[in-house]
């Protein structure tokens, strides 16, 4: 039998369709911390780039919390994410949307967790299944964006979205199972690397973010920076020198051409790079033209977890290893 990989996207319209049916929408916030607020991102930027009437933001938890913008109100649609749904920022967080009168949604791989007690509406994501579980969480983010856009302005490439939503899981979970040759081979060129510098663009530009904060630094103790490809002629391209190691998340869609000039500098001055290219892997297959640049994040991030796997594996170093993460308190 064959393997579905698939999210409910009935859950989001009807979630976007009974916030609007009581609250009329200015705003929406996505809050989050780390990895989640990271995996809020790809939604964040759908949604900024198409609406015509809508402010967008996302935020850290508690800069949500302590700095609490004034438009913030029953007229802001606040989505929280926590893996765990024990965050204690995000949390808060929700009690500070409760507290400006705001519709929450939250989304948690955990049913139950302290983050669904102030959520309106919640979504159970999944994550630990396998690799397209892992991207769930974004995809639902996504959806969300997506529903909230045609429910309040329309969008000429609403049922676009659809399909990518559609058929991006299965094609996620198959990059990441045919990748573990490219993989290996990027684990025994990076494994004993001091210093590792990520580099994405568009919607991808938080995970490289989130893999050099937390899959590198957090998990692997490696220290690791994160650019946009964009910014990087505006900076940091001095520091790109013969050997230096280089993650780079190239996308399918409209900011290609960035990415493009980035490489072709980091190849004529000799970098290392690991390049993991939305075009190798049928992004545009799968994904109609006319909206595949919001769906490289999702590719991007499934690659990378079993490029994590590896370089973990080589460096007889877990991903779940950590120095602090459990001895802190609140």
């Amino acid at each position: 039998m064959c393997q579905m990989y698939e999210i409910d996207l009935n859950l989001p319209k009807q979630i976007v369709a009974d916030v609007l049916s009581n609250h009329e929408i200015h705003s929406v916030a996505f809050v989050g911390c780390g990895a989640s607020m990271s995996d809020l991102y790809p939604a964040k930027y759908f949604l900024a780039n198409n609406t015509d009437k809508l402010n967008v933001q996302i935020f850290t938890a508690n800069e949500f919390n302590y700095d609490t913008p004034s438009w913030v109100n029953e007229h802001t649609f606040v989505i929280t994410c926590s893996l765990g749904g024990s965050t204690p920022e995000t949390v808060e967080a929700n009690k500070t949307a409760k507290k400006h009168n705001c519709p929450v949604v939250s989304l948690t791989n955990k049913a139950g967790s302290a983050l669904t007690v102030d959520a309106d509406y919640v979504i159970v994501h999944g994550f630990h299944a396998n690799f397209a579980a892992k991207c769930e969480k974004p995809g639902y983010a996504i959806a969300l964006a997506v529903e909230i856009l045609q429910q309040t302005e329309g969008y000429d490439h609403y049922e676009d979205m659809i399909t990518g939503l559609t058929n991006v899981f299965e094609l996620c979970e198959n990059a990441a199972q045919h990748c573990k040759k490219l993989a290996k081979k990027f684990a025994e060129d990076f494994k004993d690397d001091k210093m590792i510098y990520f580099m994405a663009s568009g919607a991808s530009e938080k995970m490289a973010y989130s893999h050099a904060a937390f899959l590198f630094t957090e998990m692997q103790w490696i220290d690791a920076a994160a650019y946009n490809t964009g910014e990087y002629f505006h900076g940091p391209f001095e520091v790109s020198t013969e050997g230096k190691p280089y993650v780079f998340f190239m996308s399918d869609g409209a900011t290609r051409p960035m990415d493009a000039r980035a490489l072709t500098f980091l190849e004529r001055m000799g970098a290392k790079v690991a390049l993991i290219d939305s075009k190798d892997y049928g992004l545009a297959d799968a994904v109609p033209a006319s909206v595949v640049t919001y769906f490289n994040p999702l590719l991007h991030l499934a690659v990378m977890r079993e490029y994590g796997n590896q370089i973990a594996e080589a460096r007889q170093h877990p991903l779940t290893m950590r120095r602090y993460m459990w001895k802190l308190s609140y």
